[in-house]
């Protein structure tokens, strides 16, 4: 493209950032109407929302359809790479996107609001975590991982008349703050030893990162410097997917949050910082997997056994699921040290994980969500005794989504665990695989301990329990989803499996 003063500027290929323009022209859309149009119909905000990233969803969808001749290919001077890592993540994150606007269109009805600002903050938060997945440049992905987290401390901060929501966006917000300086100095660090913040050039740059590790050209021969980023950059990220230890702000934020918002975070975020840790290893930093490797074989063996012990031991269901979302970011992170040994399909196997945990956590936080009260207050695991008895369907539903969390055959959580564990096993990771599955048998009891709770003691009330149609659709959908891979596991390990990476 040539300017007016002579100066070339980078060519952009709008079909390639389609998805993002359509979720900014969404957003945009929300604000404005919401604005001049203040009495819009009841759900109309959400549905739109669920509207416009399903649109977004279509044009990925469309994407991969067309990188079946090539791994992928860079875009905007190599800030951007689009290729079936980037689009299978995003297609992730974009169903969740669906998702939570029709629970939250659900949440915010029993408060008689319905206002759009919430809704263009799931828009905005998907565009800051597509921009993470898909960036081949450093400063690109602070800029993603900042926009998602601008969009989440208010959206946890969201429930004005609950003061626990408030406190659960502050708490996020500083420790949120400290993440991201972490990240940032990393990137000065690593920038200082390399002259470069890109993670792998292509076209406009004669080196990136990954070329001048490399060439083995160090900067003045520091290699402590390069060793420190690494390490900062490593800590921003595990907070984003709340690895041990780096995970004490997950209960009090989950539990405090909206239920949609805890939904989002626990399923956009986790999905946005896990494709982007796994970029940043593998594509910018795959010459010092000998230094990065025994650290996430540590955060993994510590984050399963943390996250499954500790959600044990928790009376609020919320709470729970917190803990157990830290335990499948170990499993995620047994992945991401197999894929390190650049061989097997530890790549695949964390992708997979990452898209069936995604509907897991949905499905959860819906009936948490059915079950919880006016403030959204009422998630105690003593509030879900005798639930058969009340609502048997949605006892079942419970049970087989806990079921799934916990690895049963013949569902989709058996799958994601056992192509984890296999992975682990293909490389020889004997450890982590044994590790894995130990942990696996601790948040067993977990789940175990719900479902007799649901199944054989007696309700404490005998009021009938109404469940919103929208709720009731995410419900249906999920457990389907859990049990058509849990039966035909290939529909998405094959997909999985045509993961790559554009420059390899």
């Amino acid at each position: 493209m040539l300017l007016a003063n002579g100066l070339i500027g980078p060519s952009i290929p709008w079909t390639d950032i389609l998805p993002l323009l359509i979720l900014l022209g969404g957003a945009c859309f929300l604000l404005l109407v919401g604005s001049l149009v203040p009495n819009w119909p009841r759900h109309g905000y959400a549905w739109f929302t669920g509207a416009t990233a399903a649109a977004a969803l279509v044009a990925n969808c469309v994407q991969w359809n067309n990188l079946h001749k090539e791994f992928g290919r860079s875009i905007i001077a190599d800030a951007i790479f689009v290729d079936r890592f980037s689009v299978l993540a995003s297609i992730t994150v974009l169903g969740a996107v669906i998702f939570c606007s029709i629970l939250m269109s659900t949440y915010l009805q029993r408060s008689q609001d319905d206002g759009p600002e919430l809704f263009a903050l799931f828009l905005t938060a998907a565009i800051g975590a597509i921009v993470m997945i898909s960036a081949n440049d450093l400063i690109v992905m602070f800029l993603g991982l900042e926009v998602l987290s601008l969009s989440l401390y208010l959206l946890a901060a969201s429930n004005r008349r609950r003061e626990q929501s408030q406190e659960s966006g502050i708490k996020y917000f500083v420790l949120g703050g400290f993440a991201s300086a972490f990240f940032l100095y990393g990137i000065a660090l690593v920038y200082g030893s390399t002259g470069s913040t890109q993670l792998f050039a292509n076209q406009s740059l004669p080196q990136g990162i990954a070329q001048a590790l490399g060439s083995q050209v160090a900067v003045n021969g520091n290699d402590s410097l390069l060793l420190i980023g690494i390490g900062l950059l490593m800590i921003g990220l595990a907070f984003k997917v709340s690895a041990a230890p780096f995970h004490v702000w997950a209960p009090d934020v989950y539990e405090g949050a909206p239920t949609p918002v805890t939904a989002f975070m626990a399923s956009v975020g986790k999905v946005a910082a896990f494709a982007a840790l796994l970029r940043v290893l593998l594509v910018g930093l795959p010459q010092r997997v000998d230094d990065w490797r025994p650290v996430v074989w540590a955060l993994a063996i510590a984050t399963v056994f943390i996250g499954s012990v500790m959600a044990v031991v928790q009376t609020n269901v919320k709470r729970m699921l917190a803990y157990s979302s830290v335990s499948h970011a170990g499993f995620i992170l047994v992945g991401v040290e197999a894929a390190a040994h650049m061989r097997g399909d530890g790549l695949a196997s964390s992708m997979n994980y990452l898209a069936i945990y995604t509907v897991l956590v949905m499905g959860s936080f819906a009936i948490v969500l059915a079950m919880s009260g006016q403030q959204d207050a009422d998630t105690a695991l003593t509030d879900f005794r005798g639930l058969a008895k009340r609502r048997p369907a949605l006892a079942l539903a419970f049970s087989i989504l806990l079921f799934a969390q916990a690895g049963v055959p013949f569902t989709s959580g058996f799958v994601a665990k056992f192509a984890i564990m296999k992975s682990a096993v293909d490389v020889g990771s004997y450890a982590l695989a044994v590790a894995a599955m130990v942990a696996a048998v601790i948040g067993a009891f977990l789940y175990l301990r719900i479902v007799v709770s649901m199944w054989l003691e007696e309700p404490d009330s005998s009021e009938p329990l109404n469940v919103a149609t929208p709720v009731v659709l995410v419900i249906v959908l999920s457990v389907a989803f859990t049990l058509v891979i849990g039966l035909f596991p290939d529909l998405l390990l094959d997909a999985t499996r045509l993961v790559r990476f554009a420059p390899r």
